[in-house]
């Protein structure tokens, strides 16, 4: 693999040994869980309906302790598999711990259906008890998937099925696409160093680097399309079994949020397009260019394009995120000491970045692919505020620990706001402040905007799919382009080889309708940030608490507790009133600079 540059993160690997450092110690988990799910089988089978407070918590410590074994085989076996996905043995570690995962699961299946079936006054009766205080807020989810549930056959039919249907055509497109090389003006590069490219000064550098990057889907579309659409027949067929109403019915569900609310998010944001037209008018002016470009999008402006080595990036993430509370400073230098982040480029390693909780007796990882760019450290801050978040919630223990995905970006974007506040804080040249904000808009259109215009083409090829039938390639392209083009309002030309830009995103496989989350996670983290201006310092306090809190209460109950009313549909205008408000600041700074 070929690298431009030097950035000190080409030794950063995590260190997988606090979940094993012992390989027999991973066997020794999944016969243990395996053997306790069936024992836990044969205690509670048939008998949920008549359990009282204290068996039914004792039953759930049970099965907690189920799930965090198997769950902790799980991370380890996906977490190495991640740094090298053309390893056959890491992979084939993977399909194993996934076929345990899956027969494990259909031995104690029987007890959320057995729970969501049990008598309603009983139920409500059970909730209030202390003993069941650890697993109250899971238990009431459960219960609002019963008109969605099967009948445990066809339940366990489903689960069996998923580790050869989705679950296999998900890692052939994670191993399809990380063993791919795009050739730029002769030299082979991974997608993140491709894509990288397109964050530089050069303007003919960023063309050839989208150029190249597309020559490379094309040589994959077939193979793309047709994973995309077995997945999307996959998921039409499991919506259909279960009764959902629409394709996007079921994440809205298990993201505790109602349908008509994400609604409101979607119209909110597309109907506020401008703002992304108005920008990019901005930035071409910046810029100099008359005819934005697709691959003009991200290109630095200023001081924008200054790199930092991965120990600035580190001080500066660190020091961002001790300033607002030194718990969380504490906890973030805990990732770099204890080797929790991997973040070397790597020949096979999964592409992007995410943080995985693991399960509540271990702590988080987190993975990118640093390359030094002012968008990498934004990255890491991102990042790392899911892992502050994962670390400090997994006091909620197994069941509460996660945080529906509506929420879950909350801990990322505040993160990366607090980042960015720093460094704008530390910054007294206008025309740096300009390069700066105009990187921030950036992320925050690629957040807000894109990510709801990427929902669009997701409806499109959900419903494509379910009314026409197996979508062709150009189909796929016409739904992106178009999808795409209404969220710049004129202001980028989009060339024809964009076309086919959809082929490489995995969240439309792994977990569709996810993106709209982001938009939601912004616009509140937009909204929490004015919130803390506001309330000063006691804020921080109070948001920790938030990030302690999991997934124990409903969204909408744990960030009221800080002022927030997310059932209020003026709250996403006012989110989108404040990017406005940054892009006038930018066009008051490009004039100053002028």
């Amino acid at each position: 693999m070929a690298s431009d540059s030097i950035t000190g993160a080409e030794t950063i690997r995590w260190d997988l040994q606090s979940l094993y450092a012992d390989p027999d110690a991973l066997e020794r988990d999944l016969e243990s869980a395996a053997s306790d799910a069936r024992s836990f089988r044969d205690r509670y089978r048939s008998r949920v309906s008549g359990l009282d407070a204290a068996s039914m918590a004792e039953a759930l410590a049970m099965l907690g302790s189920i799930q965090d074994r198997i769950g902790r085989a799980y991370t380890y076996a996906y977490l190495d598999w991640s740094t090298d996905t053309a390893d056959a043995a890491r992979g084939a570690l993977l399909q194993r711990v996934r076929e345990a995962y899956t027969a494990l699961s259909q031995d104690v299946l029987f007890f959320e259906l057995e729970w969501a079936d049990r008598d309603e006054a009983e139920a409500e009766a059970l909730l209030p008890f202390p003993a069941l205080a650890p697993y109250r807020h899971w238990l009431e989810i459960q219960r609002l998937h019963k008109p969605y549930l099967l009948t445990e056959p066809e339940e366990k039919i489903l689960v069996e099925k998923s580790v050869t249907g989705r679950g296999a055509w998900e890692r052939y497109f994670d191993e399809t696409m990380g063993s791919a090389r795009y050739v730029v003006r002769g030299v082979e590069k991974t997608q993140q160093e491709v894509l990288a490219l397109l964050h530089e000064r050069d303007r003919d550098l960023r063309r050839d680097a989208a150029l190249g990057f597309t020559e490379g889907l094309v040589k994959q579309l077939r193979t793309s399309a047709f994973i995309f659409n077995t997945i999307l027949a996959d998921k039409a067929s499991d919506d259909r079994l279960r009764g959902y109403p629409t394709w996007i019915s079921s994440r809205n569900r298990s993201n505790e949020v109602p349908d008509e609310v994400v609604e409101a998010l979607v119209a909110s944001v597309s109907g506020r397009y401008e703002l992304v037209g108005r920008f990019y008018r901005l930035k071409a002016g910046l810029l100099g260019i008359s005819d934005l470009q697709d691959y003009d999008r991200y290109a630095p402006v200023g001081e924008a394009a200054t790199t930092y080595p991965w120990d600035r990036a580190r001080e500066v993430v660190v020091d961002a995120y001790e300033g607002f509370h030194p718990e969380m400073g504490r906890i973030t230098r805990r990732f770099f000491d204890e080797r929790w982040i991997d973040a070397a480029l790597a020949p096979n390693k999964r592409s992007g970045a995410f943080s995985h909780g693991a399960v509540p007796s271990a702590h988080p990882f987190v993975l990118m692919n640093y390359t030094g760019r002012v968008r990498d450290v934004q990255t890491l801050a991102h990042e790392l505020g899911h892992g502050v978040h994962q670390y400090l919630s997994r006091s909620q223990g197994i069941f509460h620990a996660d945080t529906p995905l509506t929420t879950a970006e909350t801990a990322s974007v505040f993160g990366e706001m607090l980042v960015f506040q720093r460094l704008l804080s530390e910054e007294r040249d206008p025309r740096n402040r300009l390069a700066m904000l105009v990187a921030k808009i950036d992320d925050t259109v690629a957040t807000v905007f894109r990510q709801v215009a990427m929902n669009r083409f997701e409806h499109r090829i959900h419903t494509g799919r379910r009314e026409r039938g197996e979508l062709s390639v150009d189909a796929f392209a016409e739904a992106w382009l178009d999808t795409q083009q209404a969220m710049f309002d004129g202001s980028v030309t989009l060339g024809d080889h964009y076309r086919h830009w959809w082929s490489y995103i995995p969240h439309f496989l792994h977990t569709p309708g996810y993106v709209y989350a982001y938009a939601f996670g912004e616009l509140l983290v937009l909204a929490l940030y004015a919130r803390y201006l506001e309330v000063g310092p006691t804020f921080a306090d109070r948001y920790l608490e938030l990030l302690a809190s999991g997934g124990s209460d409903w969204p909408h109950v744990l960030v009221g507790r800080l002022g927030i009313d997310l059932t209020d549909r003026a709250f996403w205008e006012q989110g989108l009133a404040a990017i406005e408000n940054l892009v006038a600041e930018a066009e008051s700074l490009a004039t100053a600079s002028a």
